[in-house]
């Protein structure tokens, strides 16, 4: 089930050119570069170049989820949680792990996953690190950082997350049921979850935002953020920042910033 915009006057954004990634620019002494590998595309930011790592980091992680797929191909489809994997790769551990926390399925938890999985393997090799993979990010950084909000793609961010350099590595994960082309049980513009596994976060995400069906159910998006917080690690969870029209919720370790 996607979400029904035909009684709805918002519109669906699906654009696969990823525009908004423009309004964000490295800074002077850190490079951007992009990674494609199949279905995952990536932007990193980081001291120098790192595209040849990145690009290996990668095709081996999908190597082991695609292994892990072939044997169990239920593991791509369901959207209710499976069996703890064994003998998976870690990446498929994370997200399976995720995934039952949440109460969704395991592909739900894969962007984020991956960004977190992509930029540890690259932080020995440079101590700025943002990766973003579809609006999921991670970021490992030595320096304060803001993080864009951006519920209308067609539209400049005017406000956003501000990380300082204490708060990482953090995970910040969005999900939404006119952006992109994920799929959303929900009607929400956005929600967006922190914390410090980002597989988590990013099925936190998913399922707070399957829960935004109108403006009158953020307060109980936030009290299930809160609720979901507490059955997890220490800062797995740390805050959610959730939209729907005009209107915001905001719980948790957050610090607002207009830009």
């Amino acid at each position: 089930m996607v979400r029904d915009s035909s009684n709805d006057s918002r519109q669906v954004h699906r654009d696969p050119h990823r525009a908004y990634r423009a309004q964000c620019r490295p800074r002077q002494g850190e490079t951007a570069f992009q990674v494609v590998v199949e279905h995952t595309d990536l932007r990193i930011i980081a001291s120098r170049d790192l595209s040849q790592e990145a690009h290996q980091i990668v095709r081996d992680l999908r190597a082991g989820l695609k292994t892990h797929i072939s044997l169990y191909p239920e593991f791509a489809t369901s959207l209710t949680p499976l069996p703890l994997p064994e003998h998976a790769s870690p990446l498929v551990q994370d997200m399976a792990e995720a995934a039952i926390l949440c109460n969704v399925g395991p592909m739900a938890a894969v962007a984020g996953a991956v960004a977190q999985h992509v930029a540890e393997a690259l932080v020995p090799l440079s101590k700025e690190v943002l990766v973003e993979n579809g609006g999921d990010l991670y970021l490992a950084s030595t320096q304060e950082r803001i993080v864009g909000l951006l519920p209308d793609p067609n539209s400049e961010a005017f406000l956003g997350l501000k990380l300082a350099k204490e708060k990482f590595p953090v995970a910040v994960c969005a999900s939404s049921a006119t952006i992109g082309h994920s799929l959303s049980l929900g009607q929400g513009d956005l929600v967006v979850v922190t914390g410090k596994r980002a597989a988590v976060v990013d099925a936190a995400a998913t399922a707070l935002c399957n829960q935004l069906q109108s403006p009158g159910d953020l307060a109980r998006v936030v009290e299930a953020a809160q609720e979901l917080a507490a059955t997890c690690r220490p800062k797995d969870i740390q805050g959610i920042f959730a939209q729907y029209g005009e209107e915001i919720a905001v719980w948790g370790d957050l610090e607002l910033a207009a830009l």
